[in-house]
């Protein structure tokens, strides 16, 4: 039995009847190629980006008025658990998820996804439990939910969640470890496909983590919360799943698309392509919290002397370590842009400008989190975790659009001028800061998490509404890329590879066909195309 079954192409679709529409509709409903199974994860999550968004901004409009009467109290609770989770598992895991998806099969020659089924049924199961998880929260489920089975519903959702998001995570790392090109090796795999296969296996250590977790809450709360605390307690026990360090391994795809793009700006190989890839490395480090099933690994340094060693070596690795990863890709592209020889001007591309925005944002939630790690400044329970959880998962979501943007020739067939994105790169950054910095700074001045009112003075409510403002332009920067995205459509035809790719992907037409290439290639370095492009025989790494 193979791992790959080879998409069967769809016969002619006729000439634009309803019949047309509907064979259309079900072709890609049944599709096995993985650039539609991808393109239905990621343009689905981009979509929910938009109401997560919403609901940022609402839930920020309700933190201007101290006297809390914007939303209804009984909803408050539940408009703030959507949010959150929102965040993590209706936006940042399907969007980068979809990407890795959609791009790591053409990048290892293979052509065609292995178990593209197993992917799709996950699409399924992801949104039928997400849609489910909604509906519970919007019936008065979740954490500390008033009906019973609305809370039953709500946990099941999320379990379907999981399982879908696990199925299409196998299938991603499978298919990057089994269906590789001949010479393709691992140190030979494109920096993309590397934090796929990273953020895959990372998902697979971590979520059944979270599965089990769910089936024992559903049991408890059906037994009066005897052993787990019951529906006011479902928080403490999954909460870190949506929490630092665990976001960092739903963001690690953007931190693959700027080490992808950079050397692609300058025209060059990367010089140290294993460092980077021990960098993406050391961020799935995260993935480790959800294992031990802890939110916070704090620091109280008015303890004894052995207590403050070992507090602070625990939490150096869960959030010292990512963030080390994450600087190390960062600072690598410095060495990449460093002149030799000739100085070369670099190529800004959308891509790469989304690379840098959203490895950025991830730093900055990455170093908010060790920070709130020392107990000393008494952060927890305020909205500087909720802050810090923003800049990761609206880092993930700008690194998501920038492949989108990056890679639209093979997925779409057309190429998105650079002029009608770049502004909107520019425009993700500021919707990211001014939706978390000003908790950042909110968080030093004790307003409370969750939903909690911050009855302070002016100040307050000037920054509660700078949050609001982020979150609406963070929703408007996401329609803006897919309306430009979607006005890119041309009859002319588009480059092999108009962007100067160096890897697989951009030896085949564009769009990329149904199984990607004609024949199995064969190469010989890590830039086959580069090395076609400079009519040179590449590295042997």
């Amino acid at each position: 039995m193979t791992t790959i079954d080879t998409p069967a192409r769809p016969a002619a679709l006729g000439d634009g009847t309803v019949g047309t529409f509907v064979a259309r509709a079900a072709d890609w409903a049944t599709s096995t190629d993985h650039k539609k199974i991808g393109r239905l994860y990621a343009v689905t999550g981009l979509l929910a980006a938009v109401a997560v968004a919403v609901i940022g901004a609402l839930l920020g409009l309700e933190r201007t008025d101290d006297s809390g009467n914007v939303l209804d109290g009984g909803a408050l609770l539940q408009l703030f658990q959507l949010h959150r989770i929102g965040l993590v598992f209706a936006m940042a895991i399907p969007v980068t998820l979809g990407v890795a998806i959609a791009i790591a099969p053409m990048q290892v020659g293979a052509r065609a996804m292995a178990f593209p089924r197993l992917a799709l049924t996950g699409f399924y199961s992801w949104l039928g439990g997400i849609t489910l998880t909604i509906v519970a929260l919007a019936a008065n489920g979740g954490v500390g939910g008033g009906d019973a089975q609305m809370v039953d519903l709500f946990l099941a959702g999320l379990g379907l969640t999981i399982l879908g998001l696990l199925a299409s995570a196998a299938s991603v790392a499978t298919t990057v470890l089994t269906t590789r090109a001949p010479g393709v090796t691992l140190r030979r795999v494109p920096f993309m496909t590397w934090s796929a296969l990273v953020q895959s296996l990372a998902l697979l250590v971590a979520l059944p983590v979270m599965f089990g977790a769910i089936v024992l809450l559903f049991v408890d709360t059906r037994n009066a919360g005897l052993a787990f605390g019951g529906p006011e307690a479902i928080g403490d026990w999954i909460s870190m799943f949506w929490s630092q360090p665990m976001t960092y391994i739903y963001a690690l795809p953007a931190l693959g698309l700027l080490a992808e793009t950079l050397p692609v700006a300058f025209g060059r190989r990367h010089p140290l392509r294993q460092v980077v890839f021990a960098g993406l490395g050391l961020v799935a480090v995260g993935a480790f919290a959800g294992v031990a099933q802890q939110q916070r690994f704090g620091v109280d340094f008015s303890a004894e002397g052995a207590d403050v060693v070992q507090q602070a070596v625990i939490a150096l690795f869960f959030y010292g370590l990512p963030l080390l990863g994450a600087v190390v890709v960062l600072a690598l592209g410095a060495i990449v842009a460093k002149p030799e020889g000739d100085r070369v001007t670099p190529k800004i591309s959308a891509g790469l400008l989304f690379g840098v925005v959203s490895t950025l944002m991830i730093l900055a939630g990455a170093a908010g989190s060790l920070l709130a790690a020392i107990d000393d400044l008494e952060l927890a329970g305020t909205v500087f975790e909720e802050a810090a959880a923003v800049y990761v998962t609206y880092g993930a979501l700008l690194g998501g659009l920038g492949a989108l943007v990056f890679w639209a020739p093979k997925l779409w067939g057309i190429q998105v001028a650079d002029r009608k994105v770049l502004p909107l790169a520019g425009l993700g950054l500021i919707a990211t800061v001014a939706a978390s910095l000003p908790h950042y700074i909110a968080g030093f001045t004790d307003q409370p998490a969750a939903a909690g009112i911050y009855d302070g003075d002016g100040a307050s409510t000037i920054l509660n509404g700078i949050v609001l403002v982020g979150h609406a332009l963070m929703a408007l920067t996401v329609l803006a890329t897919l309306g430009a995205i979607a006005s890119s459509r041309s009859d002319d035809a588009v480059e092999a590879n108009p962007v100067g790719g160096h890897t697989l992907e951009w030896t085949i037409a564009s769009p990329a066909p149904a199984d990607n290439f004609e024949a199995l290639p064969t190469v010989s370095s890590a830039e086959p195309e580069l090395d076609n492009l400079a009519g040179t025989e590449g590295s042997p790494s």
